[in-house]
């Protein structure tokens, strides 16, 4: 079949709008039409080049939500007709990080996954007999596209594609980081670096989890605003300091008989080393946790004291929130659809495909929370 896809044929590059072929769905395989896909970070930082392991002719886009309108032989948990989430991060609930339940991170498709292909080790894209490659396991920036049936999770269908299509990662991503991961109780102190996409998200899972003090920390003013909308307690312009953030932050957190100060959790949503360093050490002696959820550039290393994690902080990482895809995000969107958090202010603008670059430029120029293409 034909599908219309904003096609990455080289870094660096704009997308191009193309025709390109698409084979139906194998064993284990379903085809999802796509209704709307929200364009991240994750997908300019391949689109870029400075993704060391990005392939080229490729479909990027990994944030979609549509419709299954056919599947392979042997697929059971999905039929024609239902509404889905495409999931970068599966759940196959067989292999050993699934049966460990210690992890989200499944590992069945993850070898072909990251070569561009199905788990058969071909692709569903080619234009005239060319390969093109998958992405991330999901190319919403494609109509239609073809899943393994573990990457797809099935939602209420009477949710909206053009929001739900945001919890297939920044959602699910920063509210999972809070929920899942730092496994933040009631009354905590938290600091959020980066008042993006998923740092607001970070902030309304802290609400959420009912913390106390959300303090938010961005170089733009204008985002003050945005964390007060969604929880956020604090608002830090680090330019405004005038000197190191990390002591200011950790006497803004001193509370009632503490004395010694610093938050309970910590989370970066910057991608940024420095960042991340300072995010660790404004946590709390003891106890505190710093959570990275920004994907750093190729080589990058993050650095700090001995004595800072001696000292009882803990530095952890997360992806896609800690979160196991067919069973956490239906609940996400059940969360959504009941007004427990909020997603369409955060769609600051919907365009359609032939517009996908303007996207990246919005991205760019820091005017969007996040931009969805609807097909």
């Amino acid at each position: 079949m034909k599908s219309r896809a904003a096609v990455a044929l080289a870094a660096g590059k704009p997308l191009e709008i193309l025709e390109v072929d698409l084979d139906g769905p194998r064993s284990g395989e379903v085809l999802v039409e796509i209704k709307a896909t929200g364009i991240c970070h994750t997908d300019e930082f391949t689109r870029s080049g400075a993704d060391p392991e990005g392939l080229f002719p490729a479909i990027l886009g990994h944030e979609g939500a549509g419709v299954v309108v056919d599947v392979g032989p042997g697929v059971t948990s999905v039929v024609k007709g239902d509404h889905v989430i495409p999931l970068y991060t599966p759940e196959c609930r067989q292999c050993p990080s699934c049966l460990s339940r210690k992890t989200n991170l499944c590992t069945a498709i993850r070898s072909t996954q990251g070569q561009g292909v199905m788990p058969d080790g071909s692709s569903r894209f080619s234009i005239g007999g060319e390969k093109i490659h998958h992405y991330m396991g999901c190319s919403t920036f494609s109509n239609f596209t073809v899943l393994p049936e573990i990457a797809v999770a099935k939602v209420d269908p009477e949710a909206p594609f053009d929001k739900i299509c945001y919890i297939g990662c920044g959602v699910t991503t920063g509210i999972g980081a809070v929920i899942n991961t730092a496994k933040v109780e009631t009354g905590a102190t938290a600091v959020v670096f980066g008042l993006g996409g998923i740092g607001l998200n970070v902030i309304q899972g802290l609400r959420l989890a009912g913390a106390d003090m959300i303090i938010g920390v961005d170089l733009n003013d204008d985002k003050k605003a945005w964390g007060e909308r969604f929880g956020m307690t604090h608002f830090v312009n680090p330019k405004e300091v005038g000197g190191d953030i990390v002591p200011y932050l950790v006497d803004m957190t001193r509370r009632g008989a503490d004395q010694i100060g610093g938050a309970d959790y910590t989370f970066d949503c910057t991608g940024n080393v420095k960042v991340m360093r300072q995010a660790l050490e404004c946590a709390h002696r003891g106890w505190g946790q710093s959570i990275v959820i920004g994907v750093a550039g190729s080589g990058q290393e993050i650095s700090t004291r001995p004595f800072q994690l001696v000292t009882g902080r803990t530095w952890k990482g997360t992806a896609f929130g800690g979160a196991r895809g067919r069973t956490d995000v239906p609940k996400i969107v059940d969360w959504y659809m009941a007004g427990k958090i909020e997603i369409d202010p955060m769609i600051t603008h919907t365009l359609s495909l032939d517009e996908i670059n303007m996207g990246f430029d919005l991205m760019h120029a820091g005017t969007s929370i996040r931009s969805v293409v609807v097909y």
